[in-house]
């Protein structure tokens, strides 16, 4: 059922979020009197071109800091051996004891890396089977477009036609703000990740930055992956004291992205709370990995809306939102129901 999941429901549910957000380029093209496949082929094209280019110019990236792995180690190794030697004067244990303890870790870690190279090889085979479909499930839900609103349409009676076209509405008009929101958050992150490390010095800044910018898009847990990787670049291959202060930049730059960037471009599409946020990530990761992490907010915006839009469903909106009613609050909701009554 996971596989299931993965390979077919999970590039199906992008497909749609993609689509949504690509649906105005191919009503601008359209008015433009454009084939409507034509239109729709040209937008699913130019973004396959741009994600290309990023892709090889990432790629290039990881093929130079692939390149320095080996010193990498060698550093890390002996950034190890200067640690066990302070352990061991500063809590008078042997280093042959410590020595042995990392041994049996190394050990257990190699006995496992196995089956952790299996489920990676099996993740990349999905991953490509994702990549491979996404354009193709795209393509044929801005082409099926009408005939899938006009089916959700005939699910319902026809006086509930009004409430179902606000529903889809809404609907449309969060996905689009809170994707276009997302990528423009993650740009400015990457720009102020990138700069901050090239400030400082650090190696593969460009990489690490991009990197950190695209983890950070998953709420909460994406940016201690985000400061984690360049303060471990920075242990190896500077001081303890530049990865302090990386750590100290990324802490400012979350600050200004929790408080000024979020708020202002993501934030103010999707009112959920932080509580569900962690819940439904944690629960998507669980369920569909990375992918689901992925899509566990915007999923449960949609979610939301619709909630919002059904009485008998309304409480459970109330729950996913981020609006705190206050003692007063309460006791006046609970005053203006009565006086409903």
């Amino acid at each position: 059922m996971l596989f299931i999941g993965q390979s077919i429901l999970v590039p199906l549910i992008y497909s749609l979020l993609i689509a949504i957000v690509l649906h105005p380029a191919v009503i601008y093209l359209t008015k433009k009197k454009i084939n409507r496949v034509l239109a729709i082929t040209i937008t699913v094209l130019v973004v396959i071109v741009f994600v290309i280019l990023f892709v090889v110019i990432l790629s290039s990236k990881i093929v130079q800091f692939s390149d320095a792995f080996p010193q990498l180690v060698k550093k890390f190794s002996e950034l190890t051996e200067t640690s066990v030697a302070w352990v061991s004067d500063t809590f008078h244990i042997s280093t042959r004891k410590i020595n042995l303890w990392i041994t049996q870790k190394n050990a257990e870690m190699l006995n496992e890396s196995g089956s952790i190279i299996g489920q990676t090889l099996i993740s990349t085979g999905s991953a490509l089977v994702v990549l491979v479909l996404i354009p193709v499930y795209t393509f044929m839900i801005l082409f099926y477009q009408p005939l899938l609103l006009e089916f959700i349409h005939r699910l319902f009676n026809p006086s509930k036609h009004g409430d179902v076209s606000e529903v889809l509405s809404a609907t449309k008009k969060i996905v689009q703000s809170y994707l276009v929101g997302l990528l423009l958050e993650a740009l400015i992150v990457a720009a102020l990740n990138a700069s901050s490390l090239l400030i400082l010095g650090i190696d593969y800044a460009i990489l690490l930055g991009v990197i950190g910018a695209i983890v950070n898009v998953i709420p909460y847990i994406g940016g201690i992956i985000a400061v984690a990787l360049p303060m471990l670049i920075a242990l190896a291959t500077k001081s303890p004291a530049y990865a302090l202060f990386v750590l100290i930049a990324y802490i400012i730059i979350q600050f200004v992205d929790n408080h000024f960037i979020i708020p202002k471009i993501v934030a103010s599409k999707v009112k959920i709370n932080a509580l569900v946020s962690v819940l439904v990530v944690l629960g998507g990761g669980a369920l569909w990995g990375i992918p689901g992490m992925f899509l566990s907010i915007p999923l449960t915006a949609i979610l939301k809306v619709i909630f919002d839009h059904v009485e008998a469903l309304k409480p459970w909106g109330y729950l996913l939102g981020n609006i705190v009613s206050t003692k007063s609050n309460l006791k006046l909701d609970f005053i203006k129901r009565r006086n409903a009554r």
